[in-house]
């Protein structure tokens, strides 16, 4: 899968940031244990929907694709979240608690929806919308989680 990025899962896990900088323990990076994972590399699209917001996960690989859509059927429906690093730091994580979230196969990818029927709740996931957009813009990394579990990462 050339279109993949291994990670060192310990690096994004919250809080803490994984960074003794921000609060975190560091993570040694040849430790005993070390939880690594390929996660197919993506091109994200976020907009806002009706209601919330949708994240469209686009792999021009065949096997990346295969592999997101394998990750998300198997992890979806538990919470998704994304978090946004810059030089491997990570910036910005949002969770996306409070809507309900679908994933969707696509012909190359996957559509992830996040909606609610509370007015505050959609404000809330389309803020979380801007904020990924505007991180993702400006030149960060996203990773897209089920349950703490990347299943890709990406740029706008």
């Amino acid at each position: 899968m050339s279109s993949a990025m291994l990670l060192e899962r310990s690096g994004l896990s919250f809080p803490g940031y994984g960074s003794p900088a921000l609060g975190g323990q560091p993570s040694p990076t040849s430790a005993p244990g070390t939880n690594w994972c390929v996660v197919p590399r993506c091109e994200l699209k976020v907009e806002k929907c009706q209601g919330g917001m949708k994240i469209h996960c686009k792999c021009d690989d065949e096997v990346a694709c295969g592999t997101l859509q394998n990750l998300c059927k198997m992890l979806a429906g538990g919470m998704c979240s994304c978090c946004c690093t810059f030089n491997g730091i990570p910036c910005c994580q949002c969770n996306l608690a409070c809507g309900i979230t679908k994933c969707e196969c696509t012909k190359d990818g996957v559509c992830i929806t996040c909606t609610s029927g509370d007015k505050t709740c959609c404000e809330m996931i389309q803020s979380c919308c801007e904020c990924i957009s505007t991180m993702c813009k400006s030149g960060c990394c996203c990773y897209i989680c089920f349950n703490n579990t990347p299943v890709c990462c990406g740029t706008c």
